[in-house]
């Protein structure tokens, strides 16, 4: 009974001791192994390893590519119009004994906390350089200027270990306080062009209402020329009718004329006329018979 009291305890001690002595690296990660702070080994590829338990520690870091957002920050490129930036990183921990002397015990967080500082001073660097106008990062050649930034912090963040994969421009938009001016401005312009093109447009509506206008001047002095050319071709006939009328009865052409003076005097239901009864505008009613 006395050596079974001994040998269970120490069997439960050596599980343990066998237990804590034994770790698992995963795929997706690559693992230091520390004896009071100091690195004893680097466990880089996936399995089972072991360590001194109770004396040893394990440190596991993460072997993919992590996501970094930066702080937004004002830059001024070369052309003096302000900029308010914000940008993106991809990054990996490449060596995990520099990262781990570079950063402690801060781990991930104070890590990131100094990629951070190196992504805002190169984005200021790149994007304030000569040549750089604010134009230039609006457009789509600031892939290039991406690029730069990403080179750039890479080489110094070799330096805690990390290999910058990616840096993308999110962001690029003008200061709060010069939008109002820049909205004016682009409103002003706007509404520049709109009145030249209403000037323009007016004047072509002048211009079409002028030719309208003269064409109508055009036809109907057209149309009226031919219209008295009618009627004078229509006066001529009915003139040379009338006097072919009076060469051949002068008498019967006198009644006549006489009968169209009696009908265009007296029109409407209230003619009145007053002159004397021996007037020659009654010859023809006084008369009850025509002379030969």
């Amino acid at each position: 009974m006395r050596l079974t009291t001994l040998i269970i305890p120490a069997l439960v001690v050596a599980a343990v001791g066998a237990m804590s002595s034994l770790f698992v690296v995963d795929e997706r990660e690559k693992a230091l192994v520390l004896q009071f702070g100091q690195i004893r080994d680097v466990k880089e590829e996936p399995g089972l390893s072991v360590k001194i338990p109770f004396i040893q520690e394990v440190v596991r870091y993460d072997d993919r590519i992590l996501s970094l957002d930066t702080d937004t920050i004002e830059v001024t490129p070369s052309d003096d119009r302000r900029l308010v930036v914000d940008a993106f990183a991809r990054y990996r921990i490449a060596d995990v004994v520099k990262f781990r002397q570079a950063v402690g015990a801060g781990g991930v967080r104070l890590a990131e906390e100094r990629l951070s500082s190196i992504l805002n001073s190169k984005i200021r660097e790149v994007l304030g350089a000569d040549q750089v106008t604010s134009d230039t990062i609006l457009s789509e050649n600031r892939a290039e200027l991406m690029v730069r930034i990403r080179n750039q912090s890479r080489s110094e963040a070799l330096g805690l270990g990390l290999d910058v994969v990616d840096v993308r421009l999110k962001q690029t938009n003008l200061p709060s306080q010069n939008l109002n001016a820049t909205f004016a401005r682009m409103r002003a312009e706007r509404e520049r062009e709109a009145a030249d093109e209403v000037a323009r447009g007016n004047e072509a509506a002048q211009r079409v209402r002028a030719l309208a206008d003269r064409t109508v001047v055009e036809t109907l002095s057209e149309a009226e020329r031919e219209a008295q050319v009618v009627r004078g071709e229509a006066d001529a006939e009915r003139n040379g009718i009338f006097a072919e009328a009076f060469g051949a009865d002068p008498e019967f052409f006198a009644f006549y004329r006489s009968l169209q003076a009696y009908e265009n005097a007296l029109q409407g239901s209230n003619s009145s006329m007053v002159m004397t009864p021996d007037s020659e505008f009654f010859d023809y009613l006084k008369s009850d018979q025509v002379s030969q």
